[in-house]
């Protein structure tokens, strides 16, 4: 049973951002300062990448675990109220995410998939050397590549 009403429960939701989330804002602060030049939300991309890195062929998705379902991830919980909804709502989530890699994928685009949880205080250094290392790299076998725990 949740622990706040329902208009409440709605209202803390609702004000999740889409855009310009404190983990976002950790990657481009160090993309940025590593000297890469980037675009926001290229709506002719498929899925609308977070980061697009145009000269690098790269497109970059932050993830948030409880939104993407990161697997094994604590912070990837499931609420205990109203779970048919969050089931179907997580459910979309997940496959408009597995279209949007396949389908730059298909474009030729290098897809990096980075998680909440990666960049922790603790871990968000070494997360970024290896994000500015996938960047650099011009290896064709990491097409596509999650950057977690």
């Amino acid at each position: 049973m949740d622990n706040v009403s329902k208009e409440i429960r709605s209202r803390m939701m609702a004000a999740n951002r889409r855009r310009d989330t404190k983990p976002e804002m950790i990657v481009r602060r160090s993309l940025h300062a590593d000297g890469f030049r980037y675009r926001l939300d290229v709506r002719g991309l498929p899925g609308r990448p977070d980061i697009v890195l145009r000269r690098y062929g790269a497109a970059i998705f932050v993830h948030g675990c409880f939104w993407h379902r990161h697997r094994g991830c604590a912070q990837a919980s499931v609420p205990k109220s109203n779970r048919e909804f969050w089931g179907e709502k997580f459910k979309k989530n997940i496959e408009r995410d597995q279209r949007a890699v396949r389908d730059l994928s298909a474009l030729e685009w290098r897809v990096g998939i980075i998680w909440e949880c990666a960049l922790s205080k603790e871990r968000s250094a070494g997360t970024m050397k290896k994000v500015t290392s996938w960047l650099r790299s011009e290896a064709q076998d990491n097409k596509i590549l999650a950057f977690d725990q």
